[in-house]
């Protein structure tokens, strides 16, 4: 890609003012734990609603999904469900709520509130900390081959070198000067800069989603788009099979269909939903998302950030997504991402390839900061997060508890700086993107899910079935794979992840019922301020002898009500850019009046009777 003068001053402007932000705030940030990692809990819900928005906008990602609208067209809306993507969903509608009531710093100090300070609950702290620090440096990794990749695409300069008898790319070299200069304002200003900068990101970013879309819509025609798509890409129905056939037009879209093994799509749209409910239910990773609902004022605002996120993420990520792809279909020659050597075509070059080709001068920079913003946001979010679980809760809770701020600030720097470092080798092992998905999103967050959904729903789930439940889902996640190789089974991560969830479910209720229940105190304490409902009824009951005005949680039909049109509704915010870039009339209405109604039930059902 040959960028114009006026495209490379806008990116390094971009990336001085981005630094300077930084630095203007971390005066702030200095203070203490508190400020350094949850900014005081002074943000605003909305600027934290944005930061969250801006924080899921990654490149990797984005790459993903263009690769993956190009291939399985309306279908592709549905394969977000993997992560799943409407875990945001059920934390706008009651797990933010939920959480936020604790007063804690991080999910790892969250631990304490649920299980005390028994033996049991010191190493579920202890694994939640190592767990949040592995799904850092998977990230790492993740983002590593993702910017890398991209930055290659656009600047223009051969940065390949040797080092120690070792070849170092031009892409590896891009993606660490990039992760350098993000690390740089994310260490000096903390979660005051991760937020400033994201906010200032967010605006940059859905300029760019807005030009492209006006682009793909300026320099397409419905007819160009039809003459170049199979039959079935435009529907996003589905049956038990996929049934998209590129032969006539792509064959090598064919080859990445089975490549990623999603030919039979009403199986693993099943397997979604299993996987999805009992993700999402256990509420985040102990990642950026647990930081932000930790650093809101109030839970009421901590689920409005959640309800903003989707409209500012999905409306404007999507519209850049679909004009992107179109822009590819029309005009793309196969032949251009074609390797030499293997004869495979790279789809996940497809987005900067349309970039380079058919994005004006003064917008292409433009466009290109943006996914830079994109790529830096989520990446400071994730490494932020990660140094304070080391800090807060191994450094100052077992080793220094009366060090002074500046120390634990000090040290907080040096754990930035550490994570990438060591998620910077991790990242330049190799792989691809579409990989590196499968496995976080299949079996890296399966590992989680039993013991993170038995904690908010069952009274006599204690610390040690925590533990044990969360060793056995991360130990699953090193052998399953080897042990389906061995039997020769060619299973998907996702379809991996019900024998992961058996094996955690296990250790969960075997090391719950071989110990004694937490403390009671611990567990009436728990109840009464967080209000979650389950399986608490002996606990209920003792908390109503000592406080008869106490009520219970009886909203567990109207949240699950809620969470299903919310689901609805969130899909809405994903297909109407995509119907609106590709010119489907009836479909995009259609969907506008889904999107109106499901504002509606959720503005009665939800929002009406937000509480603090």
């Amino acid at each position: 890609m040959k960028l114009a003068t006026i495209d490379i001053a806008i990116i390094f402007l971009y990336l001085i003012l981005t630094v300077w932000i930084g630095f203007w705030l971390s005066k702030r940030a200095s203070r203490n734990l508190q400020t350094y990692f949850l900014a005081g809990n002074d943000i605003p819900w909305y600027f934290l609603g944005l930061s969250n928005a801006s924080g899921m906008f990654d490149v990797s990602g984005t790459m993903i999904a263009v690769t993956w609208l190009f291939v399985y067209g309306l279908k592709s809306a549905w394969i977000p469900w993997l992560w799943p993507v409407w875990n945001q969903i059920f934390m706008m509608i009651f797990l933010a709520l939920w959480l936020r009531r604790s007063n804690v710093l991080t999910g790892a100090e969250w631990i304490t509130f649920r299980f005390g300070k028994s033996r049991g609950s010191q190493l579920s702290h202890i694994i939640t900390v190592v767990f949040a620090v592995i799904i850092v440096i998977a990230f790492m990794a993740y983002f590593v081959e993702g910017i890398g990749k991209f930055a290659a695409q656009f600047l223009p300069w051969d940065l390949s070198f040797r080092l120690a008898g070792m070849s170092i790319s031009s892409e590896n070299t891009y993606a660490i000067i990039i992760i350098g200069i993000t690390t740089l304002y994310t260490v000096k200003g903390g979660f005051y800069s991760v937020v400033g900068t994201e906010v200032m990101q967010f605006i940059i970013m859905t300029i760019a989603c807005i030009v492209v879309g006006v682009i793909a819509l300026s320099q397409t025609t419905y007819d160009q788009i039809q003459a170049v798509i199979p039959d079935g890409w435009t529907s996003l129905w589905f049956g038990w099979e996929l049934n998209i056939d590129w032969s006539n037009h792509l064959p090598a879209a064919n080859d990445r269909i089975q490549e990623d093994g999603y030919s039979l799509f009403g199986f693993i749209f099943m397997m979604m939903l299993f996987k999805g409910v009992w993700a999402s239910l256990a509420g985040p990773v102990p990642s950026y998302d647990m930081q932000r609902v930790l650093s809101t004022r109030t839970p009421k605002e901590a689920a409005m950030m959640f309800g903003l996120t989707p409209v500012v993420l999905m409306l404007p990520r999507y519209l850049m997504i679909a004009g992107i792809t179109v822009l590819a279909l029309v005009y793309m020659d196969p032949a251009q991402l074609t390797d030499a050597t293997t004869g495979r075509l790279d789809f996940e070059e497809v987005l900067p390839f349309a970039i380079s080709e058919y994005v004006t001068t003064g917008f292409k920079g433009l466009l290109l900061a943006g996914l830079l913003a994109a790529f830096m946001s989520t990446f400071a979010a994730f490494i932020n997060a990660g140094s304070a679980y080391v800090v807060n809760d191994i450094y100052k809770k077992y080793l220094r508890p009366d060090a002074e701020a500046k120390v634990y600030v000090q040290l907080s720097y040096i754990v930035t700086i550490a994570l990438v470092v060591v998620g910077i080798l991790f990242g330049l092992a190799g792989g691809n993107i579409q990989a590196r998905t499968d496995w976080i999103v299949g079996l890296l967050y399966g590992s989680y899910v039993a013991s993170n959904v038995l904690k908010w729903i069952w009274w006599r789930f204690n610390g040690y079935g925590f533990f044990y439940g969360m060793l056995s889902g991360m130990i699953g996640v090193a052998i399953l794979p080897s042990i389906m190789d061995a039997l020769g089974w060619k299973l998907l991560a996702i379809e991996q992840f019900p024998f992961l969830l058996v094996m955690a479910l296990a250790g969960s209720i075997v090391g719950c019922l071989a110990t004694p229940p937490d403390d009671e105190e611990t567990l009436r304490a728990f109840y009464k301020k967080t209000r979650p409902w389950g399986f608490w009824k002996p606990i209920h009951e003792k908390v109503v002898a000592e406080d008869p005005s106490f009520i219970g949680n009886k909203d567990f039909y109207r949240d699950s009500f809620n969470v299903v049109i919310g689901i609805i509704w969130q899909m809405s915010l994903v297909v109407i850019p995509i119907f609106l870039i590709i010119r489907e009339t009836f479909s995009l209405w259609l969907w506008i009046g889904i999107f109106v109604l499901t504002s509606y039930l959720l503005k009665r059902y939800w929002y009406d009777r937000l509480e603090n």
